[in-house]
C-alpha cells in the first residue's frame, strides 16, 4: 500500500516508518525540516514531502494517491491555544484524506476514563479522534496509556524517579491503577491497523497485560534494575502542576513533558474492553509484560541501540529558525564570541571530541557554571542539561544535545548547535575542525540574538563568564583530542612492539 505517516521523526513515527518499509510498503513522510531525516537509516527508502500539518495545502499535496494515513503527532507542550491547532491539524487531515479517497486513518491516541473532567491535553486528544472518526474515512483510534520502550518518556520518568529517590514522597496518583503497554505491541497493532475491514470506524483501547498501580511500576523497574525497592509515601497536597515541577527538578524530563504525563495519571488508566482482540489478535508470542519490557528496554539502552528517544522531540515555544547568514546580520543587534585554537592532534581525532560533545562527555569547561545553567533552565519550564544525548559517539541533524539541538553537521569538519535552553534570544554554538600540516585548527563561535532590552543585559551580565566557560571549553576540547591522539600512537607502539 502507499502510506503516508505524519509525526516521522518522533518517538513513534521513527519506529513505525522502518517497519513499514520491511512489511512492503511504499512510504511517504511529511516533515517541516527535511534535514532531520538526512542520517535516519531509512530516509533513501521513503518519499519525503516538505510541509506544515497546519498548511492544508501541504496535507493535500501529501495525502495525494495515498492508501493510509498515520496520524501520530500530538503536542506535548506549549500553551494557550495549542488545542486550537492540534483541532486545526485534524481537520486538515480529515478533509484532506477524504478529498483524496484515502482508504483508512491510523491514529494513536490515549487511554481515558469515561465521564468526568480530562485534562486539556487528554481532552486535545479525545477530541481530533473524534474528528478523524467523523471524516468519512474509515478510521481506528488506538487508545494506549503508558508505553514503556527504551526511550520513551513514560519509561525515562519511571526510571529517573526510581534511581534517583531512595525514599519517595509522591502524589497520590501513585495509588492509581495503570495499564503499561510495551511499545513492540504499540508497534503490533498500528502496522495491523492498516489492513483492517473498511467497514470498521471506531476507537478501541490497548494495552498489555499487567494492570499495576503507579508505584508498583517504580518497584518493578527496581527489581529489573538491579535496584531495592522504595518505600512511597502517596501525599495528598501535591497538584498536577507542582508534581511536574518535582519531576521536572528530579529526572531529565522537562515540566512541559511531566505535566501532561501526570495530569494523564490523575485516574485510573486502564483499559475497557477487549474488543480490539476480535479486529486485530494479539502478538503470536503473546503480549509484552511489564517486567519483560523494562528488561527489553534497559538491554536496548546498555547495547546503544535506542532508536528513538523523547529527548528529541520538538521543544514547544524554542526557536525552530537556523542561523542567518552573516552578511543577514546587518542592522541587527548581535553578539559573538569567537576562539581559535591551533592543535597537534590529527584532525579526525579532534573531530570525534567535538563530535561527542555533551551528554555523559559533558562540556569540557567550569561544570559548576554549566551545571548551575541547566538548574536555572529547569527551574523555569526548559529542558535543563541533563537531556543528555541518544548516542554517545554519533550526532545527526535533529538531535537533542542537553539544553541544544544539532542544526546542521557536516562530518568531519563542522558542527552548528541552536540553543533551546529558556534565554531572552536566539543563540547558537558552533564548533569546527580544519586540517593544518600534520595537526588541526579548533574554531569555535557563540553566536546571541537578543531580544529587546533582557537580551542585550542577559548577555551582558554573562560575559564575565565567557572568559572562562568558552575559553575553557576550547582549551579542553583541543587538549583532549591531544591526549586521545597520543593514547592511539602509544597503542600502536606496543602492538609493534
Amino acid at each position: 500500500m502507499r502510506i503516508l505517516v505524519t509525526g516521522a521523526t518522533g518517538y513513534i513515527g521513527g519506529r513505525l516508518v522502518p517497519r513499514l518499509i520491511d512489511a512492503g510498503h511504499d512510504v511517504r513522510v511529511i516533515v517541516r525540516r527535511p534535514e532531520r531525516l538526512r542520517d535516519v537509516p531509512w530516509a533513501a527508502d521513503v518519499e519525503v514531502v516538505e510541509g506544515d500539518l497546519t498548511d492544508a495545502a501541504a496535507v493535500d499535496r501529501a495525502t495525494s494517491e495515498i492508501d493510509v494515513v498515520y496520524y501520530l503527532v500530538h503536542s506535548m507542550g506549549g500553551r494557550g491555544s495549542f488545542e486550537d491547532v492540534e483541532e486545526r491539524i485534524a481537520r486538515n487531515v480529515a478533509s484532506a484524506a477524504k478529498s483524496n479517497g484515502v482508504h483508512r486513518i491510523v491514529y494513536l491516541g490515549g487511554l481515558h476514563p469515561e465521564g468526568g473532567t480530562l485534562s486539556r491535553h487528554l481532552r486535545s486528544r479525545v477530541r481530533v479522534g473524534e474528528i478523524l472518526l467523523a471524516s468519512g474515512v474509515p478510521t481506528i483510534v488506538l487508545q494506549a496509556g503508558v508505553i514503556i520502550g527504551s526511550g520513551s518518556t513514560s519509561f525515562e520518568m519511571i526510571r529517573h524517579l526510581t534511581e534517583v529517590l531512595p525514599y519517595m514522597p509522591a502524589p497520590r496518583w501513585v495509588m492509581n491503577f495503570i495499564q503499561p503497554i510495551a511499545v513492540r505491541d504499540v508497534l503490533h497493532y498500528l502496522i495491523a491497523a492498516a489492513e483492517v475491514a473498511p467497514e470498521v470506524n471506531r476507537a478501541f483501547d490497548i494495552g498489555g497485560p499487567d494492570v499495576l498501580r503507579y508505584g508498583q511500576l517504580m518497584n518493578g523497574y527496581a527489581v529489573e534494575a538491579g535496584l531495592r525497592q522504595r518505600p512511597i509515601a502517596a501525599l495528598p497536597v501535591l497538584t498536577p502542576r507542582l508534581a511536574g515541577q518535582w519531576v521536572n527538578l528530579v529526572t531529565p524530563i522537562p515540566r512541559r513533558l511531566a505535566v501532561p504525563i501526570i495530569e494523564s495519571l490523575q485516574f485510573d488508566c486502564v483499559v475497557h474492553d477487549h474488543d480490539i482482540d476480535a479486529v486485530i489478535p494479539p502478538p503470536a508470542e503473546g503480549l509484552v509484560g511489564y517486567r519483560r519490557s523494562v528488561r527489553l528496554a534497559l538491554e536496548k539502552e546498555r547495547l546503544g541501540e535506542v532508536e528513538t528517544s523523547w529527548r528529541n522531540a520538538e521543544v514547544a515555544g524554542a526557536p525552530s529558525d537556523p542561523l542567518p547568514s552573516d552578511p543577514d546580520w546587518s542592522g541587527h543587534t548581535v553578539y559573538v564570541d569567537r576562539r581559535e585554537r591551533g592543535s597537534s592532534a590529527p584532525v579526525e581525532r579532534l573531530w570525534a571530541v567535538i563530535e561527542g560533545v555533551g551528554g555523559e562527555n559533558g562540556w569540557y569547561s567550569f561544570p559548576l557554571a554549566w551545571a548551575v545553567r541547566g538548574w536555572i533552565d529547569k527551574l523555569f519550564g526548559g529542558v535543563g542539561l541533563r537531556r543528555g544525548r541518544r548516542d554517545p559517539d554519533t550526532l545527526h541533524p535533529g538531535d537533542a544535545v542537553d539544553f541544544w539541538r544539532v542544526e546542521a553537521i557536516e562530518r568531519p569538519r563542522f558542527l552548528r548547535l541552536r540553543a533551546e535552553m529558556r534565554v531572552p534570544g536566539r543563540a547558537w554554538l558552533e564548533m569546527s575542525a580544519e586540517p593544518d600540516g600534520t595537526g588541526s585548527t579548533y574554531r569555535q563561535r557563540a553566536v546571541f540574538f537578543p531580544k529587546g532590552l533582557a537580551g542585550r543585559l542577559y548577555w551582558w551580565a554573562v560575559f564575565p563568564f565567557h572568559g572562562v566557560v568558552f575559553a575553557g571549553m576550547a582549551n579542553r576540547i583541543t587538549a583532549e583530542a591531544e591526549a586521545s591522539a597520543k593514547k592511539g600512537n602509544e597503542t600502536v607502539t606496543t602492538l609493534l612492539e
